[in-house]
């Protein structure tokens, strides 16, 4: 699937709760995984924390996180649909050529050095509304 354009907004997604599903029509379920840890607080960053929910790790352990965590998605039904570097947008078709959308951001510490050990974050946030998507209508 391939996204024609993205919502720069991002919303609530969970709550305390480290198995998640996100709010409205858009139902993920951000699985409870034994490498990961609930951070109400996304590492400090109280802004992301008022719009996405957010999982710490090691920065040694985020590859395998991330391999996890889509994996999980993908047997839910989202697609990868984008992204950059450090952020990958999942899809899920709705209709034809529109889908609905989350995006999981993995980030560190900006103020302290790279290593193994140190805290290594995933955030995930719902995009809003409908995207659209180059892809056929699902099978009924």
């Amino acid at each position: 699937m391939k996204i024609a354009m993205m919502a720069a907004a991002a919303v609530l997604l969970a709550g305390p709760a480290m198995a998640q599903t996100a709010p409205g029509a858009l139902q993920v379920e951000v699985p409870e995984l034994p490498t990961a840890t609930a951070d109400p607080t996304c590492g400090g960053r109280a802004v992301l924390a008022q719009q996405a929910f957010c999982v710490s790790t090691t920065q040694a352990g985020i590859g395998a996180l991330v391999d996890a965590y889509s994996e999980a998605f993908s047997r839910q039904g989202w697609q990868p649909g984008g992204g950059r570097e450090n952020l990958v947008v999942y899809l899920k078709l709705k209709a034809l050529n529109v889908c609905t959308g989350f995006q999981m951001l993995a980030f560190a510490d900006d103020a302290r050095e790279p290593a193994p050990a140190a805290p290594a974050y995933l955030a995930f946030a719902a995009i809003p509304g409908d995207l659209p998507c180059a892809a056929p209508a699902p099978a009924q």
